[in-house]
């Protein structure tokens, strides 16, 4: 009985089936995670109690009782009271053959005793794959068997049965010891493993051995889950490969692998989540890059999340929180919109025109390498007319051209550029006044300066006048070219440059222009008349060209290297670049340059400004 009662407390701590699951706890993430407690049934380790000696029982009887006796232990064995030492069947029909040794009634009742404690025995064998505990009521009857009837070939099959029972729950027993005490590795073979398979080599369905392999099955799981904690999923890989050898019919093993994928997938979405949330904090970018480099060491290769928080961080960098490409505007404090932005993408480029450029000066030398590492917002086309309007009438503002009394303009008569009074902002190229999707003309650097500054007020952002290396840098947009759309004459539709098909309202020509070429103007066109660029820009190289920032250098000899104004403070000239609707072919290249007083208006140079990001 104390064996029974041992395997009792056993199967308690079991499963009930292949796939039970061992007893588990909740990790932090929600998911099972099961202790090493728990790898083991209580009682684990026990070796099965050696067969018991059946001793034949002694009862006090006399011939007086034979009937009394007869009833009992016809009774006894209609209820199945087999074994009982005083009151069980096979004591009592023992007792009474005793008595009457050549009662054929006695002898046939011991026999259908001895009949029913084989049943018995086979049924508690049969138990033995659902319920480690049967081993003991069987080892109860196989003792009085091997006892009673030991040359019978019945009784004879059923020892040996309940030998392989014995021996198969003694590598049970070692193997949850050997589990127990040595645990499980990824390299060699698992002696607790080896046990369970013996065990089961003895009894294919052994309920124990079938329990201890489903532990150590848990035991490698619980490497992997614990690997995956320490965020080594290869490690927890290769622990679940193992794994998966244990018992390949059952579920567990690819369960486990789901809860680690999704385990996995949830501490990735966390660390984008978070590493998208930094950028849109004040120097976040590396609080960003530290949760990208934590993503992947526990990604897998090609994870769309890390792709996305690598571009999203290279685009912060660059851009903050715009995009290449991206086009917006901006509300103005005291109503309406700013001008229209486009964000110009980071890179470098080759400023300046290289010896023997035809129509290069040495002011455009020496050739030099600019990068930017961050785009810049550009207004789309140059500043308009209205758009310069909305500041004056905000401001009071009084251009140089209105204090000045005049502007220099076209003169349709003469052909030539002349000085005429009363011309400012809002007239046209030849002093009438001018339409609001005109560029604005007759403005001097500072003009343009104070536009630019009005526009930062109004919107708490950084506007301001280009660079020069901002200005060659976006009208070439990826070219190195004498002109922005190669050599020659430019595509048709381009842009509004001096083409030898132009005509002025008296039927002027141009003296030096792209030759077959017409834009239909003469004078500036309303901006975005004619194609962008390949930044999206407007005009940039033709139509009226514009203030920088830069104060006038001869040449590029000691300019910044990475693409700021080259200012000296109380500086008189500036730098206009980029050709107007009036320039010579060799003035509308892309590294064509001049320096002009700051005061200067007239009717071929306007301004665009740009936006830090």
């Amino acid at each position: 009985m104390l064996l029974a009662a041992a395997l009792l407390a056993l199967v308690a701590g079991c499963g009930r089936g292949d796939d039970a699951a061992s007893p588990v706890e909740e990790g932090g993430d929600g998911a099972p995670r099961q202790t090493a407690g728990d790898l083991l049934p209580a009682g684990a380790g026990q070796e099965p109690a050696p067969p018991p000696q059946w001793e034949r029982p002694e009862l006090d009887l006399d011939a007086g009782q034979a009937e009394e006796l007869r009833t009992r232990a016809a009774e006894a064995l209609e209820a199945g009271e087999l074994l009982d030492p005083e009151g069980g069947a096979v004591a009592l029909y023992l007792a009474l053959a005793e008595l009457f040794p050549d009662d054929e009634e006695v002898a046939a009742g011991l026999d259908q005793a001895l009949d029913a404690l084989a049943a018995r025995l086979d049924g508690s064998l049969q138990a033995l794959d659902h319920d480690p505990s049967a081993l003991g009521p069987a080892q109860q009857a196989g003792a009085v068997l091997d006892e009673l009837r030991p040359d019978d070939e019945g009784t004879r099959a059923l020892l040996e049965r309940l030998e392989q029972a014995r021996r198969s729950h003694h590598q049970s027993a070692l193997g949850e010891r050997a589990l127990a005490n040595g645990g499980v590795s990824l390299e060699g073979e698992i002696p607790a493993e080896a046990h369970f398979r013996e065990a089961l080599e003895l009894r294919a369905q052994d309920a124990r051995a079938l329990q201890g392999l489903a532990a150590v099955e848990s035991a490698l799981i619980r490497q992997a889950e614990q690997a995956a904690d320490d965020d080594d999923y290869p490690l927890a890989r290769r622990w679940l490969d193992r794994a998966a050898r244990v018992r390949p019919e059952a579920s567990a093993v690819e369960d486990a692998r789901q809860r680690l994928v999704a385990g996995r997938s949830a501490k990735i979405r966390a660390l984008r989540a978070s590493g998208i949330a930094a950028l849109s904090e004040p120097d976040g970018i590396a609080e960003a890059q530290r949760q990208l480099e934590a993503m992947l060491r526990i990604a897998p290769p090609g994870e769309p999340a890390a792709t996305e928080l690598r571009e999203r961080i290279e685009l912060a960098t660059h851009y903050g929180l715009f995009r290449p490409g991206q086009a917006f505007t901006e509300a103005l404090s005291s109503g309406g919109r700013g001008p229209e932005m486009v964000v110009i993408p980071h890179g470098a480029f080759r400023m300046g025109a290289p010896v023997g450029e035809p129509g290069s000066t040495d002011a455009e030398r020496p050739v030099r390498e600019v990068r930017f590492d961050r785009g810049l917002a550009v207004s789309r086309t140059e500043v308009t007319v209205g758009e310069f309007r909305r500041f004056i009438s905000a401001t009071g503002y009084r251009t140089r051209a209105v204090r000045r009394g005049y502007s220099v303009v076209y003169d349709e008569r003469s052909g030539n550029m002349v000085r005429r009074s009363g011309v400012d902002w809002s007239s046209d190229y030849v002093g009438e006044p001018a339409d609001d999707d005109q560029p604005v003309i007759h403005v001097s650097a500072q003009d343009a300066v104070a536009y630019a500054e009005w526009l930062a007020e109004q919107t708490g952002r950084n506007y301001r006048l280009p660079s020069e290396a901002e200005f060659e840098y976006m009208l070439r947009a990826g070219s190195q070219s004498p002109y922005p759309w190669g050599e020659g004459a430019p595509p048709a539709g381009s842009g509004n440059f001096t083409g030898g098909g132009d005509r002025s309202p008296g039927g002027r020509e141009w003296r030096n222009a792209f030759d077959g070429y017409s834009d239909d103007a003469w004078g500036p066109a309303p901006v975005g008349s004619y194609a962008p660029n390949a930044f999206g820009l407007h005009d940039v190289a033709g139509n009226v060209s514009e203030w920088v920032a830069d104060c006038w250098h001869d040449s590029y000899r000691r300019a910044p290297a990475d693409g700021r104004a080259w200012i000296n403070p109380g500086c008189r000239d500036k730098v206009v670049r980029g050709g107007s609707w009036a320039n010579s072919p060799a003035q509308t290249r892309s590294a064509w340059r001049l320096g002009s007083p700051s005061t200067t208006t007239n009717a071929r140079v306007g301004f665009r400004v740009v936006r830090e990001i």
